[in-house]
């Protein structure tokens, strides 16, 4: 996928080297991916390519290391449920709803963290240089609000973390996007590989021991699709991108605000013991 990408105009797949699409004969401009490149972020350490994917991970990270210190000592289930884990009881019943957003940000152990870590850091990226970062960051945030509903729904009463609701997120709305491009090789492509991931990671879920959540797997994929097929790729309607900057400011805004509401029904260290 390096070498190709979508003409904004008429959707063809063209190469990044065009300047002017062989097809509909549009004058195309350089990924954006490609203008972020000049100007180095942190002194090069942060690849530009991964550069909101790294500010995620360090989210993860930064709550990661947050729980295993507050739970030194006590029940790591409800230290857990404490940082915002997905939780039946709380939802239904204080009206927690903010838990389906944090419950992505939360990992149960080194296992879990780092294989999240690594097809985040992959995929991300992927998915950012078809989507661009607006689509990108709704699409995350859709794929882990609908995996952690419907683990809600179907499984309420088992706590429930994890980014890999996003991810499939991520995964559907790579395969909406081989959908919509079915009728090209490349489309083919990206829509039968994402397929794979899919069958793979329902598949050790099915087969159990690692504590995975398949429903959110499943929701997250279904709201992922959903959005990825609607979305369209930068450029191609150039009125409708102040409409996805709005949305992924929201996201953002809406994130923020639940980790506020973390913050504000945090337990105190007496009720942690």
């Amino acid at each position: 996928m390096e070498n190709r990408r979508m003409c904004p105009n008429c959707r063809a797949f063209i190469t990044t080297s065009d300047r002017v699409c062989p097809y509909c004969g549009v004058r195309v401009g350089a990924r954006a991916i490609d203008i972020r490149r000049p100007g180095p972020i942190l002194g090069g350490l942060i690849p530009h390519a991964h550069f909101t994917t790294i500010l995620i991970l360090l989210i993860n990270f930064g709550l990661f290391i947050a729980t295993k210190i507050w739970g030194e000592g006590v029940n790591f289930t409800f230290v857990l449920v404490a940082f915002g884990a997905k939780w039946g009881p709380e939802i239904y019943q204080e009206h927690q709803w903010w838990r389906l957003i944090t419950a992505g940000f939360l990992h149960g152990g080194w296992l879990h963290i780092l294989m999240n870590s690594w097809v985040l850091y992959d995929l991300g990226a992927q998915v950012e240089q078809v989507f661009g970062t607006s689509r990108f960051l709704v699409i995350y945030l859709v794929g882990t609000v609908a995996g952690f509903y419907m683990s809600l729904v179907l499984n309420p009463m088992t706590p429930s973390i994890g980014a890999s609701a996003g991810l499939t997120g991520l995964i559907g709305a790579m395969i909406a996007f081989g959908v919509v491009n079915r009728g090209t090789g490349m489309g083919r492509a990206v829509r039968d590989f994402y397929v794979r991931w899919v069958v793979y990671i329902l598949a050790i879920g099915f087969i159990g021991g690692f504590g995975t959540d398949n429903w959110a797997h499943i929701g997250g994929i279904a709201g992922g699709f959903v959005i990825g097929y609607v979305a369209g790729t930068p450029g191609a309607r150039p009125e409708r991108e102040r409409i996805w900057n709005v949305l992924a400011a929201g996201a953002v805004a809406v994130t923020a605000y639940s980790f506020l509401m973390v913050y504000l029904h945090f337990p105190t260290p007496d009720q942690l013991k």
